[in-house]
């Protein structure tokens, strides 16, 4: 594989406004059900200074998709830029994938009866275009990059934040930029 791509996802900006959500839902007319790209709040006790901090994820087209590895028919195929595909008319519908996923990415459809998950857009990346999300995202919180060791090593960037499954599972593609650690300072 040449490259990996995959997204950084900056809590600090993020205002939660689910831009991210919609777009993707708009350009691919998903049903209502699947969510293919969710917006969660971080947990306020999981830091040292509370506040409202939120992070989107969607497929996190890991280095080792369990995805992949467990489809008995092989819808799952990963591209030499690391983007993991699903084929939706291959899917049988019996959700191994759902299962096998840490980060419950691959959705079930029960209007459909098949799992289907996010492509990162690769038809527009292919057109040099930036994915659905990342467009949408009015605070620039949300970007496509490369996953490299000079992003592993920039100052503030983490593969993981409290309550996701650890990383070394699937080495997911995605990074985070936390909220800021510290004190609250009280104003009374």
């Amino acid at each position: 594989m040449s490259k990996q791509l995959g997204f950084l996802h900056n809590s600090e900006k993020c205002v939660g406004c689910r831009g991210c959500e919609m777009a993707c839902k708009n350009e691919y007319q998903i049903d209502a059900t699947p969510r293919w790209r969710q917006v969660f709040q971080l947990r306020e006790e999981d830091f040292s200074l509370p506040t409202r901090m939120f992070f989107s994820m969607g497929c996190n087209h890991c280095a080792h998709p369990e995805c992949l590895r467990v489809c008995p028919v092989e819808a799952y195929t990963k591209r030499e830029d690391g983007i993991v595909i699903q084929n939706h008319d291959r899917c049988i519908g019996c959700q191994m994938c759902v299962m096998a996923c840490p980060y419950d990415r691959p959705q079930f459809n029960p209007i459909q009866k098949k799992a289907e998950k996010c492509n990162l857009c690769y038809q527009r990346i292919d057109q040099g275009q930036k994915p659905a999300c990342v467009a949408a995202c009015i605070t620039g919180a949300l970007e496509l990059v490369e996953i490299n060791d000079a992003l592993d090593q920039r100052v503030g960037v983490l593969k993981t934040l409290p309550g996701l499954p650890s990383p070394k599972i699937t080495e997911p593609s995605i990074r985070f930029i936390g909220p800021k650690q510290g004190k609250q300072i009280r104003r009374d």
